[in-house]
């Protein structure tokens, strides 16, 4: 695989594993425009990379990725709130569906948060393998928003109904230790062993069958995924509609001034 060179992503082969690094630690890896951008760069250079057999996820420092960096979003929208659908559309979304397709193994190796975006990267992997530390948060009715980047889809396949509900509408933080007996993740370790744990997986598989993988990875894609690109679309379509909602402006609100939001449905 060729060097690559990013501001806000680090791209290491070492042993036919490409370990694809989000490094905006400054934010606990919060996704813009550029980290979105990159990441999609790096997928894709791996996934035409005969020396890469398989993927692993991290973040810089001390998180997986906080979720969107709402901050810095470019453009504005027809009431004068950030433009999240086209963001959606044009960035994040097909990183999400790279990361499904990739005819590869995708392992995300999860330390710290793991919010929104950030989560639905993580679960949208093929392995999970999470260290003590982790939680994985969807936290977007806590703002008065819907669930993006695929979560409606993964939620559902990992968890069943009731429980992607519990972690959706309560929208509180789900321990490491809660995620694997829920089945979100497939591993839980120590967090000093989190990268020996992923680089023995990562070995496993770079040494194992990669027709044989594609072939698994696009078999229990075809159920799975179908209807994917229609979901990330319409996720996005609602999102824009919510963030343009008073009930959203008072989330921001109540989470900068460290209070209980009072949601009134306009």
């Amino acid at each position: 695989m060729q060097s690559l060179e990013f501001e806000t992503m680090q791209v290491r082969v070492q042993n036919s594993v490409a370990w694809l690094t989000l490094n905006r630690p400054e934010t606990l890896n919060a996704w813009n425009r550029q980290l979105g951008q990159e990441l999609l760069q790096a997928l894709q250079h791996a996934e035409a990379a005969d020396d890469v057999r398989v993927l692993v996820l991290v973040g810089a420092g001390r998180a997986f990725s906080s979720g969107a960096d709402l901050t810095s979003i470019e453009g504005l929208g027809p009431n004068g709130r950030p433009d999240v659908r086209s963001l959606l559309r044009d960035v994040y979304n097909p990183v999400i569906l790279k990361v499904r397709a990739i005819p590869k193994p995708v392992l995300a190796a999860v330390r710290g948060a793991a919010a929104g975006i950030g989560c639905s990267l993580a679960l949208a992997a093929d392995l999970v393998i999470a260290s003590e530390s982790a939680f994985f948060l969807m936290a977007f009715a806590n703002i008065g928003l819907g669930l993006d980047g695929g979560a409606s889809a993964f939620l559902q396949a990992r968890l069943g109904r009731a429980r992607a509900n519990e972690m959706a509408l309560l929208a509180q933080r789900i321990p490491a230790s809660t995620a694997l007996q829920w089945g979100l993740v497939n591993r839980v370790v120590p967090d000093a062993e989190l990268v020996d744990a992923a680089e023995q997986l990562a070995g496993q598989l770079a040494a194992g069958p990669p027709r044989s993988y594609a072939a698994i990875k696009r078999t229990l894609g075809e159920r799975s995924d179908r209807g994917l690109a229609e979901l990330l679309d319409l996720e996005a379509t609602l999102q824009q509609t919510l963030i343009e909602s008073g009930d959203f402006a008072e989330g921001v609100a109540a989470f900068l001034q460290k209070r209980k939001p009072e949601f009134t449905g306009a």
